[in-house]
């Protein structure tokens, strides 16, 4: 009896993580949109939850957490109990943040676990319909007549769309100032308004206005030519090889999560990204969804965009807010 009861315990704590992942969840899950109702990683998060939802037989609630560029709703992810039962989204501007903000309340690769990308979004650079150019060789040529004068939007420090704009100027080679604005559709008014001369907008939000014929589009950021806008070259074919600045979101878990439940998670979110329905309105948000990425494959992205952007950061002398 005595070598029964030992073998037994070590039995039960063998089985014990099965039997988790097979009981989870048994309770609402949070889902923390580390910005503002509307935005990227708010609508990508509010598309999944709705569908987890139904899979998964529990609700899963976003909640928004906005503030320094992401990190305060990060922070608060990190800081939860690591069961489960709180998730977060994380995008590109979220893993500029670490070189932009000192020191951090947590650490990205140390105190957060990936469970899978969900979409990349690619932003298009545009100018006003009026503008006197017309192709990407226009532009710089102006910039580089008056260095200093032309202007370019973002929707703040960090954003994709400033990030875009400081590599912008290094690879061509110019001095175009950066006007950041709170939020992308204010900065795309601002280039409506004449108020700015370009931005390296995100595709959802310009796509009536390229449609209307009041922005014009130049050049697109992506590795080949957006299905939307087959005739708009990429700034890779224009001479800017590697030039991919996209957007990307994601689910991430505290650390300590248990790798049943990452699991698990990483599997209902490719079955969520995989029905049409779900697809059907990713695509019709300009994003393009992921269906190959889990755990492994997005801490690897994680990782590398952590040292990319570090270099861009601090060969640009970007600034937060």
């Amino acid at each position: 009896m005595k070598l029964r009861r030992p073998l037994g315990i070590l039995l039960l704590f063998a089985l014990a993580p099965i039997a988790c992942a097979q009981e989870y969840p048994s309770r609402p899950i949070r889902l923390i949109a580390p910005s503002a109702p509307g935005s990227p990683p708010d609508v990508v998060a509010r598309i999944l939850a709705e569908r987890l939802t139904a899979q998964l037989g529990q609700p899963v609630v976003v909640e928004n957490r906005p503030g320094a560029i992401g990190t305060i709703g990060l922070a608060a992810l990190a800081k939860a109990t690591p069961d489960g039962y709180t998730l977060g989204m994380i995008g590109m501007p979220h893993v500029v943040a670490p070189s932009l903000i000192s020191p951090l309340p947590y650490d990205t690769l140390r105190d957060l676990a990936p469970v899978g990308q969900a979409i990349w979004s690619s932003n298009i650079l545009v100018v006003h319909r009026d503008s006197p150019w017309r192709s990407l060789d226009d532009l710089i040529a102006a910039a580089k007549a008056s260095p200093g004068r032309l202007t370019f939007a973002s929707g703040g420090n960090a954003a994709p769309a400033h990030l875009a704009g400081e590599s912008f100027k290094l690879r061509a080679g110019i001095d175009i100032v950066h006007v950041p604005f709170k939020g992308t559709v204010p900065g795309v008014t601002a280039v409506l308004g004449k108020q700015v001369d370009m931005m390296f907008a995100t595709t959802g939000v310009v796509a009536g206005h390229l449609k209307a014929g009041t922005l014009r589009a130049l050049a697109a950021v992506a590795p080949s030519r957006l299905s939307a806008y087959p005739d708009v070259p990429t700034m890779s074919e224009l001479g800017y090889a590697r030039f991919d600045v996209r957007d990307w979101h994601g689910v991430v878990a505290p650390a300590a999560t248990p790798k049943e439940i990452i699991a698990k998670l990483a599997g209902e979110m490719h079955k969520a990204i995989s029905q049409s329905q779900v697809r059907e309105r990713l695509l019709a948000a300009m994003y393009e969804p992921v269906y190959d990425s889990g755990p492994e494959q997005f801490g690897e992205l994680i990782r590398s965009e952590l040292e990319k952007w570090r270099k861009v950061v601090r060969e640009a002398g970007v600034r937060a807010d």
